[in-house]
C-alpha cells in the first residue's frame, strides 16, 4: 500500500497507475468518500496511456483519521507535498464536490510547471454557505443539519445521502443504483467522523474566490442542471465569471454524482478538453535528410524530437530523443501525441520503426486509422 507521511506526520494513502514518463492525471474526491470513487475515471484514462493518481484525503478511507488539520488550506498543503513526492509536472487535476475546493486552492498556490489544467466538477467554489458577498448560497442550517445527522448516526446519513441527492435516486423514473449507494456507504465508513465532521464547514464555509481568480490556467467547470447538493446556481454560474480562463459545461438532468451515473458522458468531455490544445508540435524540414517533430520544452532552449523521412504517402518514424535533464516528466508522450496529430492532419500514413512510438501507439489504439502495418519501401 502506497502513502506518503506530511510534514505534521500525517499518513496519506494514495494510488499512482501507469508509465511514470506520461502525462499524470489527479483525481480528488468528495466528502466524505476516498479514491474508490475515481475508480471508473482512473481505468479509462489508464487504457489511453495516462498516468492517474488519486490519494485518500486526510481523515478518509485509508489514511490516517486525523483531530486536526482537516481544513481546505492543508488539504492543499497535503497535495502539494504529493506532487513534490512524486514530481509531478503538467499534471491534470480533477476535483469533485469538495475535491473541486481543493483542487482549485492548490492549483492557485502550485510551483510553476506542477500543473497544466484543472477540472472542477460538481464543485463547491466559490463558496457553498450564503454570505453577504453570495447571497444566493444555502443557509447555515442546511449544515448544521449535516452535522447534528452526522453527530447521531453517521452509518445512517452515509445512506440516506447517496439513496437520495447525492445521485438524483430520489426523482421520479431514476434509474436506482443499490451498488452506487453501498459503494458510497463503504467508502464513508472507512474514514474518521472527526474528520468527517470538521470537512463540513471546510466545504460549505470556505471562500474560493481569490483562488478562481488566480488561476490563468485552463479551467473546465462541469455541473449537472439537477445538482441538488451543490446547486448550479450558487456555484459554477458564479464560478465561471471569476475564473481568468474557464469554460462552462453543463449538463441537462444530471446529478451531482454525474460522473459516477454517466460515466461514458463526462470520461468522453473529460477527454477532449485533456487533449484540445495540448500540442505545440511543430514539423521542422530544414534538412530534407533530417526531419523532425519538434516540441519546445517550457522554460529551456532545448526540444524534444522525434525524427523522420518520408516515402511516398508515409511517414516514417525513425526515433525520438527527448533531453535526459527532462525524462520521467510526460515530454516523450506529449510529442507522441503531436507527432500523431500532425500525421494525422497530413492525411499520410505513420509507419513506426521507432521503439517509442510504438509503445505510445499500444496505449494509444484511436491512431489505428493512420497507421500503416507494413514496412516503406527504401
Amino acid at each position: 500500500m502506497s502513502t506518503l507521511t506530511t510534514k505534521d506526520g500525517t499518513r496519506l494513502f494514495y494510488k499512482d497507475w501507469g508509465p511514470r514518463d506520461s502525462q499524470p492525471i489527479v483525481f480528488h474526491h468528495g466528502w466524505p468518500l476516498s479514491s474508490d470513487d475515481w475508480g471508473n475515471q482512473m481505468l479509462f484514462f489508464l487504457g489511453h496511456g495516462y498516468r492517474v493518481i488519486a490519494h485518500d484525503r486526510r481523515g478518509h478511507g485509508r489514511s490516517d483519521q486525523t483531530d486536526t488539520g482537516n481544513e481546505m488550506d492543508t488539504y492543499a498543503a497535503d497535495v502539494a507535498e504529493l506532487a513534490e513526492a512524486l514530481d509531478l509536472k503538467d499534471a491534470v487535476h480533477i476535483g469533485h464536490s469538495t475535491g473541486g475546493g481543493e483542487v482549485i486552492r492548490y492549483v492557485a498556490r502550485s510551483t510553476p510547471g506542477r500543473v497544466a489544467k484543472a477540472v472542477l466538477l460538481g464543485a463547491v467554489p466559490p463558496i457553498m454557505l450564503a454570505t453577504e458577498r453570495y447571497p444566493g448560497g444555502l443557509p447555515m442550517s442546511v449544515f448544521d443539519g449535516f452535522r447534528d445527522a452526522l453527530s447521531k448516526n453517521r452509518a445512517q446519513l452515509f445512506l440516506d445521502v447517496p439513496s437520495g441527492p447525492f445521485y438524483g435516486f430520489n426523482r421520479d423514473g431514476a434509474e436506482v443504483s443499490e451498488g452506487l449507494i453501498r459503494n458510497w456507504w463503504r467508502q464513508g465508513m472507512m474514514g474518521g467522523a472527526k474528520a468527517h465532521f470538521d470537512c463540513i464547514a471546510a466545504f460549505s464555509e470556505t471562500d474560493f474566490t481569490e483562488d478562481l481568480q488566480a488561476v490563468s490556467l485552463p479551467v473546465l467547470l462541469m455541473h449537472g442542471e439537477d445538482d441538488q447538493v451543490v446547486p448550479i446556481e450558487a456555484s459554477a454560474h458564479i464560478a465561471i465569471e471569476l475564473l481568468p480562463n474557464g469554460i462552462l459545461k453543463t449538463y441537462p438532468g444530471l446529478s451531482h454524482g454525474m460522473f459516477a451515473t454517466h460515466p461514458d458522458i463526462i470520461n468522453a468531455d473529460l477527454l477532449a478538453f485533456i487533449k484540445a490544445g495540448d500540442s505545440r508540435v511543430s514539423a521542422v524540414e530544414d534538412n530534407p535528410h533530417e526531419r523532425r517533430f519538434e516540441l519546445p520544452v517550457e522554460g529551456s532552449h532545448e526540444v524534444a524530437a522525434a525524427y523522420y523521412r518520408v516515402d511516398g504517402d508515409r511517414i516514417v518514424l525513425t526515433h525520438t530523443i527527448v533531453p535526459e535533464s527532462f525524462s520521467g516528466q510526460g515530454l516523450g508522450s506529449k510529442l507522441a501525441y503531436g507527432t500523431f496529430e500532425m500525421i494525422r492532419a497530413s492525411g499520410r500514413k505513420a509507419v513506426l520503426l521507432c521503439p517509442f512510438m510504438a509503445a505510445y501507439y499500444a496505449r494509444h489504439p484511436e491512431y489505428a486509422d493512420i497507421v500503416a502495418p507494413e514496412s516503406p519501401h527504401d
